[in-house]
């Protein structure tokens, strides 16, 4: 009986010993398939939605793959272009207006020229561009000669930021204009060191949603005849109302325009790495909107729209299995 047992156990242990096996090997070719040693995705600023999705997303990449991933803080999507560029990154959140001039070599990438040695992995949501104003000021009219942030120099805020002025007939050289980043703006404007910012990003951005609490900020709306002037010479926005509520203290709805996040890569990336990244992406889509609410926004389908560059090999494969 006793050999019987012991024959019984160790027949179940064998069993046991195989199903984590087959389990392990499975984890072990998931990992095997990942090449990279090294990833680092450039992000935004600490106080942004891009450095928040990046280190939610760099997480999952890291603990699923056994690589090591860093998130870069940056001034946003010109600068991770830029990074992308010089091999200083592998993947970059950067808005669809940015990621155009760059692939085009065109506006602000002028002088560089084109650059086509990245791709797009998935569009994640769109960046409202929200002006932030102290509640003494009504219009977008009233920031003349007014202290404003128009976002890091160089950034993407920044050019939307001068693209909005254009509209209404006004430059940065009609106000009196700051280059700050975000985290810094959202300062000086409760400091009372500006008057107003631009910022674009998801909403809600937290830490507006900080300052509206306080009840003393206003959001500017830009005015339907302006929307039309921006979205007909700029193809790279669409018409964008921020819901009321979203912010505290703000009960109205709020028109703007709005250009969309993106995630790319760097085409060194070969097409198998960036499948297990988009895959893993989107079958983490609630892990990441646990830490950064902008990724509830994510599917397949919006992923594929209002993206104005080639797709990468590998996140080609992910959504249509070519």
């Amino acid at each position: 009986m006793n050999a019987m047992k012991m024959k019984k156990e160790i027949m179940f242990a064998a069993a046991v010993l195989a199903i984590i096996g087959l389990l392990v090997a499975s984890r072990s070719l998931e990992d095997a398939s990942f090449k990279p040693n090294r990833v680092r995705i450039a992000t935004g600023g600490p106080s942004g939605v891009y450095f928040k999705y990046g280190e939610a997303l760099a997480g999952i990449i890291g603990d699923r793959t056994k690589s090591d991933v860093t998130v870069i803080p940056s001034g946003g999507s010109v600068e991770n272009v830029r990074l992308l560029r010089e091999n200083r990154a592998e993947l970059a959140f950067v808005q669809n207006d940015i990621m155009t001039y760059a692939y085009d070599g065109a506006d602000i990438f002028s002088a560089d020229g084109p650059f086509k040695d990245f791709s797009a992995v998935a569009g994640l949501y769109p960046e409202a561009c929200q002006i932030v104003a102290r509640s003494d000021v009504k219009d977008i009219h009233d920031l003349k000669s007014r202290k404003v942030s128009i976002g890091d120099k160089g950034s993407g805020t920044e050019l939307n930021a001068i693209q909005i002025l254009s509209a209404y007939g006004m430059s940065e050289t009609d106000i009196d204009a700051d280059n700050l980043s975000f985290g810094a703006s959202v300062t000086a404007l409760r400091e009372g060191k500006i008057d107003a910012f631009f910022c674009t990003a998801g909403v809600p951005t937290p830490a507006v949603s900080e300052l509206a609490a306080s009840g003393e900020i206003r959001i500017l709306g830009i005015g339907a005849a302006h929307i039309a002037s921006i979205t007909g010479r700029y193809p790279y926005y669409s018409r964008h109302t921020i819901p009321a509520g979203v912010y505290p203290n703000l009960s109205d709805e709020i028109e703007t325009v709005a250009v969309r996040a993106a995630l790319v890569a760097s085409n060194r990336i070969s097409a198998d790495d960036v499948f297990v990244i988009t895959k893993l992406l989107f079958e983490n889509k609630d892990d990441i909107a646990a830490i950064c609410e902008e990724a509830n926004g994510l599917d397949r389908e919006s992923a594929v729209n209002g993206i104005p560059i080639p797709l990468h090999a590998g996140a080609e494969k992910f959504y249509f299995g070519k």
